[in-house]
């Protein structure tokens, strides 16, 4: 079960406001993201193995249309 606890900010979120992130916590064998800005909303869940890949794609957009 997710906690308050459970759930940890980007150490990229946006400058000394903190509000431009997005938060993730780690649920053997998932990950979850959310909105920090609107935490009580529909969360994303992977798979672990699945989180890095989703991760790269994210800065590479157009690597997944190769």
């Amino acid at each position: 079960m997710l906690t308050p606890n459970s759930w940890q900010k980007s150490s990229f979120s946006g400058g000394d406001q903190g509000d431009a992130c997005v938060e993730v916590a780690h649920l053997a064998p998932h990950i979850s993201i959310r909105d920090s800005k609107a935490p009580a909303r529909a969360t994303l869940t992977f798979p672990a193995e699945a989180f890095a890949p989703f991760v790269e794609a994210l800065k590479d957009p157009y690597s997944a249309r190769s």
